[in-house]
């Protein structure tokens, strides 16, 4: 019965998780999903800019391997990732429901052709995330592929060090299709600029965390993938900043 409570938690984790990755946050900047909460600019602010560091913190926080090898200690190794997502997607949906409106606009694209290919420009971004996460093995990202093998008694098969498609033009496709995603508005308003930045700033800083992991695990062969493909802009290096996601369930 424990391994099929584990599987099944798995699967709670992966629609969670991935609804509020693919479904919520889309939602959420298309406004579809509107809170509807309008407080002074201010509180507004405060309160967003928390948010935004209540969902960036522990996602973090929890992808890095030191704090993976104390907390498998404490929690069946099976279910690390499936706990993960959980709380990210649950955290997500805390940030959608709770977010302040800052309407003012910062600027806006009034001519349909323009706004149609921003919306295809976002719509792109969201479907390079997307790719990146099948590339590097979907299910094991998302920890169905751990509580699967833990129902068959099996261990689970440890990600290797890949570099397939999108890996070959960028070190981190899913994170620039989600930055594509964050910036592509025809109306950007403050409070999804907010967003945009908030989100922004957690991305680059948490690749820098990745970097120091990968870099232990893969040592000179991510070295060299580094040396030659750039980060998150096909054609610019701007250093070594981060590390191949091809290789590990990361951020």
């Amino acid at each position: 019965m424990k391994r099929y409570a584990v599987f099944l938690f798995g699967i709670i984790g992966y629609l969670v998780g991935a609804g509020a990755y693919f479904g919520g946050i889309i939602g959420f900047l298309t406004g579809l999903f509107n809170s509807g909460k309008i407080s002074p600019f201010g509180e507004a602010l405060l309160i967003n800019v928390g948010l935004i560091l209540l969902w960036g913190v522990p996602h973090s926080l929890m992808a890095r391997q030191s704090f993976k090898r104390w907390w498998t200690k404490i929690i069946p190794k099976a279910t690390e990732r499936s706990i993960y997502m959980l709380q990210a997607g649950l955290l997500m949906v805390l940030l959608i429901w709770q977010w302040r409106i800052m309407p003012g606009v910062v600027w806006q694209v009034e001519n349909p052709v323009g706004r149609q290919l921003i919306w295809g420009l976002f719509g792109l971004g969201w479907v390079i995330a997307f790719i990146a996460t099948v590339l590097i093995n979907h299910f094991e990202l998302t920890g169905l592929q751990q509580t699967w093998a833990y129902l068959q008694n099996k261990e689970a098969v440890h990600p290797s060090f890949r570099t397939p498609f999108l890996y070959k033009v960028v070190r981190h496709p899913m994170q620039l299709g989600v930055l594509i995603a964050f910036w592509a508005a025809p109306t950007m308003t403050v409070g999804r600029l907010l967003f945009a930045l908030g989100m922004t700033a957690y991305i680059l800083i948490g690749l820098r965390f990745e970097e120091r992991d990968l870099l232990y695990r893969f040592g000179d062969r991510y070295r060299a993938y580094q040396a030659k493909t750039p980060m998150l802009i096909p054609g610019l290096h701007l250093g070594k900043l981060s590390a191949p996601l091809a290789s590990q369930s990361g951020d």
